[in-house]
């Protein structure tokens, strides 16, 4: 782990690296490009060269898909605790979505015009479910249940087989049960590319959500106007912000939750109390040697891991809105002094009793966030994403009269007069 203290000479140095952006190397950018032109030329071949070579599974065009009924034998064969468990999450998840559903409203403006919105859900969705390391069935929920609480009627999972061709079976039973309606076993920047311009067995969404490497999050990228997308959340990260009040082992916890995803997930911990610094790297040290995922935590620890000391809690903060992590704990006794101080990040679980593993599972808010500092301009998953909004506006013949005089205005500075006579004409 890199250790850093606010005395160090290349301090301020370390802290200017922390100010991210979200942006995909040349390498990855030159390999999406490839992979989407690929597609877009020879669709369903195409998907099938690149899941033989990436996932090693040797599919035809009538095993894409993966038959509903296959999901629902999935679900009835689910331990009663893991039903119990998705269950429980798909009532949180689902029952914050609906209250933060936007509902149409109108209103009357100075000149009598109706004007308001009305929202629809989007009509087909993709979700993109990762599956490399670890089945997450907890994506499943935390996107695919959203959809379904938004009344997206067809909502298309893709997600990455093993060599064999399957998928993890609590996860397919996750997708189904979370209201998936077409499952496909395709994984990477193809599935995302298949998914936003089509191919003879997927058809083209409007819209595509979920997570993914630096691979598909590229793919987002590169897809959007074509598509619409969500966010751009990479590799799963977290940020720790304490003060003295901190408890050690709790801080360790959550840094060694983080690198147990592997590969490019990132952990950090700012701390303006040097005894709390010490106590941390103990605790890691201490617990990690216990986890079962060795080579991938001791790998993200080694890589992607950091601890630093502020001088104070007030820079901590403004290195957090730098850095813009996906998920932020603050543990502080001043809570109310430094928690209006951060703007950017994905999440924040404030207090030593609020792991973020509660959030990744079971808490109520999507834990599909913005990473590699996209926080900056993106939010996190939220159920309007799977709106479609549309602005409304009635006039009578009186109020088009009194809209008149403005319009001619605008239409003369324009020099737009057609705009003008379109609203004099129904005024006389």
């Amino acid at each position: 782990m890199r250790i850093i203290r606010y005395t160090d000479a290349e301090y301020a140095n370390e802290s200017r690296r922390l100010d991210r952006r979200a942006e995909a190397s040349d390498r990855v950018r030159e390999v999406v490009s490839s992979v989407i032109k690929d597609i877009r030329e020879r669709g369903d071949a195409a998907l099938l060269e690149l899941t033989k070579k990436f996932d090693g599974a040797d599919l035809t065009p009538d095993t894409l898909a993966i038959p509903l009924a296959e999901a629902e034998m999935a679900i009835d064969a689910l331990e009663p605790r893991v039903r119990e468990a998705l269950e429980a999450s798909k009532r949180n998840v689902q029952t914050f979505a609906q209250q933060s559903m936007r509902k149409a409203w109108s209103m009357t403006n100075e000149q009598g015009a109706e004007v308001g919105e009305v929202f629809h859900p989007f009509e087909r969705v993709g979700v993109y479910v990762p599956g490399g390391t670890a089945p997450l069935v907890s994506t499943a929920i935390m996107t695919v249940a959203i959809a379904a609480a938004a009344g997206v009627p067809e909502i298309v999972v893709c997600s990455p087989c093993g060599k064999d061709g399957q998928v993890n079976p609590n996860l397919l039973a996750a997708l189904r049960l979370a209201g998936a309606t077409e499952i496909y076993r395709v994984g990477g920047s193809q599935a995302i590319a298949a998914m936003a311009f089509g191919t003879e067995t997927i058809k083209p969404v409007t819209k595509i959500f979920g997570p993914g490497n630096s691979y598909v999050v590229e793919a987002k990228r590169q897809a959007f106007g074509v598509v619409s997308i969500d966010l751009l959340p990479g590799p799963s990260e977290v940020l720790v912000l304490a003060d003295k009040s901190a408890n050690p082992a709790f801080i360790a916890a959550d840094l060694l939750a983080q690198a147990e995803h592997g590969k490019d997930s990132g952990a950090g911990f700012l701390t303006d109390d040097a005894a709390l610094l010490e106590a941390v790297l103990k605790e890691v040290e201490t617990q990690g040697a216990k986890l079962s995922r060795q080579d991938m935590v001791r790998s993200v620890l080694d890589k992607e891991c950091f601890l630093m000391l502020v001088p104070t809690l007030e820079e901590g903060a403004e290195i957090v809105n730098n850095y813009a992590p996906e998920h932020l704990s603050l543990i502080t006794e001043r809570e109310q002094d430094i928690l209006p101080l951060i703007r950017t990040a994905g999440a924040i679980f404030l207090g030593n009793y609020s792991p973020v593993a509660v959030g990744d599972f079971l808490a109520g808010p999507s834990h599909t966030l913005p990473t590699g500092g996209a926080g900056k301009s993106f939010p996190g998953l939220t159920v309007d994403m799977f709106q479609r909004r549309t602005s409304m506006v009635r006039l009578s013949k009186e109020a088009c009269a009194k809209s008149e005089p403005v319009v001619r205005i605008f239409s003369e500075i324009e020099g737009l007069d057609a705009h003008g006579n379109s609203v004099t004409v129904r005024s006389v």
